[in-house]
């Protein structure tokens, strides 16, 4: 439910580190700057012990090595960027990609350009919707007609609720800020536009209470995993995503990698679910697959003819 077809030099100019996971969040010396920082931890001196992965230097060789990677898993991928780049990557692999819009409405894209795109088919999910490094999140009036035509159209949306790099406040997107993490701030949004699908991404770490409050309050809502799932350290992970299951929400739980330019991500992701051992293998099944296939309204006949499963 959650990757991206992304530029190489997206992260800056490749190859670039991420740790998988990473075994702890550096110290950033309040003299150092945020982009240096930036740089030390996320590419140049990883904290992970060499257990990580450098990413490709191409644009075409980030899309064929994720390719390659669904292929061999047999991955069926909701994949967001720019619109040009999304359609490149669906013609790529036209039964692989599921086609979304990384969208934030300082990208000033027209509505009836929006409309256009999803009433053709060209683009099935709104997202990843990533005004959080803005400052702006769902329930923000600034998204409002966005809203309005994704629940008209029943588009089904992935907003971005959680962590971004470490230190990316300090780093250009200074808007950015730590209360956004909590998927409280979705709520207004859900109540007023109660039809729309929503998805989290990132799952709203760390605020697992808040997360928990609002996929009670709001049984439409689902979560991915993102970049926690591979990222972050294994035992907070596990904990975060056990807190879920225990809570009772195993059934709106979807796999996500957020595979952004390392293809080898994937691969760590799904590892990290089947390596769960408080996971039923039909919890596993659940979050790999089904709840993605419900959430998106694929009908058994979409799943078998479209997706062979």
């Amino acid at each position: 439910m959650h990757m991206h077809a992304l530029p190489a030099d997206f992260e800056g100019p490749p190859p670039i580190g991420m740790c998988s996971p990473f075994e702890h969040w550096h110290v950033r010396d309040a003299k150092e700057s945020g982009m240096d920082y930036m740089i030390n931890v996320v590419s140049r001196n990883l904290y992970c012990n060499g257990k990580g992965f450098m990413s490709p230097s191409t644009d075409d060789s980030v899309m064929t090595e994720t390719i390659k990677v669904m292929e061999k898993y047999n991955i069926y991928g909701v994949t967001s960027g720019t619109y040009p780049m999304v359609q490149k990557w669906k013609s790529a692999s036209p039964n692989r990609i599921i086609t979304g819009l990384m969208f934030s409405p300082e990208m000033q894209i027209p509505i009836e350009t929006l409309r256009k795109w999803f009433s053709s088919d060209s683009i099935k999910v709104f997202g990843e919707l990533v005004g959080q490094y803005n400052g702006i999140t769902l329930s923000d009036s600034a998204m409002e007609p966005y809203l309005a035509l994704a629940e008209e159209l029943d588009i089904p949306i992935n907003v971005h609720v959680g962590p971004g790099p470490p230190g990316v406040a300090y780093a250009g997107d200074n808007r950015y800020r730590a209360k956004y993490h909590s998927a409280l701030v979705i709520e207004e949004a859900l109540i007023k536009h109660p039809k729309l699908r929503v998805m989290v991404a990132h799952a709203g770490w760390p605020m697992i209470d808040d997360m928990l409050a609002v996929l009670y309050t709001h049984p439409q809502v689902y979560v991915d995993l993102g970049i926690i799932c591979y990222g972050f350290p294994k035992k907070e992970f596990y904990s975060y995503l056990e807190r879920m299951v225990n809570a009772g929400f195993g059934k709106r739980i979807c796999f996500g990698s957020d595979q952004m330019i390392w293809p080898q991500t994937i691969i760590a992701a799904i590892e990290t679910i089947n390596k769960a051992t408080f996971l039923t293998e039909s919890q596993k099944r659940d979050i790999l697959y089904n709840n993605a296939a419900r959430f998106l309204r694929l009908s058994e006949d979409q799943i078998k003819k479209q997706y062979g499963q």
